[in-house]
């Protein structure tokens, strides 16, 4: 079957991307073409850097200095590294799972990536500054602080909810040996 998808998959993304034209008046429709091409072209601005900067990461920095800081032992020092790492972060949330898949080639911990993705997510520095400025310092730091705790509990109970199986089979497909 999934063979049968692949010979289908051109001609159904061409289907997805002209409906609106066919469902809705030519000025909506042509308003959706002009903005499914602007964020098309936005995103191919995007990856590609980031693919280079992971590809110079991947190469110059090696797993035993990346694995005592984000990895199994790291601990304390782990987590805040990671929520850092996290929250200091530029740009939309797709970029994470690329970087995050090489912090885990490199050593890094299933509950350090969980916070890492996290805190790119909900915490970040710019974000918070515009909600202080914006709506008040006590529900910018309150909801920040809410964001902290969330992110750090939902990590350690997904960390903790996964089978020893499951975190084998993940750490096995993206770890170097």
């Amino acid at each position: 079957m999934r063979e049968g998808f692949k010979k289908w998959r051109l001609p159904l993304i061409a289907l997805a991307l002209t409906l609106p034209l066919a469902l809705y008046d030519p000025l909506r429709g042509g308003r959706a073409a002009y903005l499914l091409g602007e964020n098309i072209l936005m995103v191919m601005g995007i990856i590609p850097p980031v693919f280079v900067l992971l590809g110079l990461f991947d190469v110059w920095i090696s797993r035993e200095r990346v694995a005592p800081h984000l990895g199994e032992s790291s601990g304390l020092r782990g987590v805040i590294l990671s929520l850092l790492l996290g929250s200091s972060s530029a740009g939309p949330l797709y970029i994470a799972f690329p970087i995050a898949e090489v912090m885990i080639r490199k050593g890094a911990s299933l509950r350090n990536i969980f916070i890492f993705i996290g805190a790119w997510s909900t915490m970040r520095i710019p974000m918070a500054l515009f909600e202080i400025s914006n709506l008040g310092f006590a529900f910018g730091l309150s909801r920040y602080a809410v964001s902290l705790t969330g992110v750090v509990l939902m990590a350690w109970a997904l960390d903790f909810l996964l089978k020893p199986d499951e975190r084998q089979a993940l750490l096995t497909r993206y770890r170097e040996e």
